[in-house]
């Protein structure tokens, strides 16, 4: 049976940030993701998700500039120090907060992932520039989260959400994972974005899950980004599918709730 954590930058969002760990855990969640929480500083956060039990299964690095328009830097030419600087801040949170979940000091087992953004490039930069610079950007990461016990994501988005996001398809994310060589760094799945982009979901799974680069899945309803039991995808068809495939990992519930998020839940029930 699928594993679904409830992203917490998108739902319970009728609550403030720290307080959306307890309603995740008492709407029957045993995971919560969320992008970005930096502003509440880790200390704050550790204490919401030490009191909540919920284990912390992925979070975004830094992504730049979010109101002047950048969506991650990874492959942003001339923002490497700043890619760089966002990188070991997320690597302190992964380190701090998966040590909470497993109990061991140093342990990496409860760790949970860092999503590191590709970002948009813009119209001026070539493709090889951006690629050139994302795969140093990429080696460098999967360096410092080696010697961390962590492990990083790079995750395609669809171009309807994100105009001119540098990663959109999933042999190109398997590429550079490939390129890149190392098992610190993994794909991200997200199913919302897969369909937008390339449709044919049942078949995208046959073909990357059985690789073992997968490292993370999410899903939201198509195409409104809403609760994942409206729109094209079938939920239930997908996550048979999962299990039939052998994944183990989490599923990400990254959408945006019609209303309030706990009378939206009725998919969850389901699983």
């Amino acid at each position: 049976m699928p594993r679904f954590a409830a992203n917490l930058s998108l739902m319970f969002t009728e609550r403030p940030f720290l307080e959306r760990f307890a309603a995740a855990q008492a709407a029957g969640f045993a995971a919560v993701e969320f992008q970005f929480g930096y502003e509440h500083g880790l200390a704050r956060v550790r204490n919401a998700l030490d009191a909540s039990g919920l284990r912390l299964v992925l979070l975004n690095a830094p992504a730049g500039d979010w109101a002047a328009g950048e969506r991650g830097l990874a492959a942003l030419p001339g923002r490497q120090a700043a890619f760089r600087a966002g990188l070991d801040e997320a690597l302190d949170w992964a380190s701090a907060l998966g040590k909470v979940q497993d109990g061991v000091e140093g342990g990496a087992h409860g760790h949970p992932r860092v999503h590191v953004m590709a970002g948009c490039p813009g119209a001026d930069v070539s493709h090889a520039s951006a690629q050139a610079v994302y795969l140093d950007n990429l080696a460098h990461a999967v360096r410092q989260a080696e010697a961390r016990g962590v492990t990083l994501t790079i995750e395609p988005i669809n171009t309807r959400d994100m105009p001119g996001y540098f990663l959109t398809h999933q042999a190109q994310a398997h590429a550079i994972v490939r390129e890149v060589g190392s098992t610190h760094l993994q794909v991200q799945m997200d199913l919302y974005h897969c369909q937008i982009m390339e449709g044919d979901l049942t078949q995208r799974l046959r073909e990357w899950i059985p690789t073992g680069r997968v490292g993370h899945m999410q899903v939201a309803g198509v195409p409104a980004r809403q609760e994942p039991d409206e729109g094209e995808l079938n939920l239930d068809h997908l996550m048979r599918e999962l299990d039939a495939l052998g994944y183990t990992g989490w599923v990400g519930a990254e959408y945006r709730p019609r209303g309030r998020t706990e009378e939206g839940l009725g998919w969850l029930a389901r699983f």
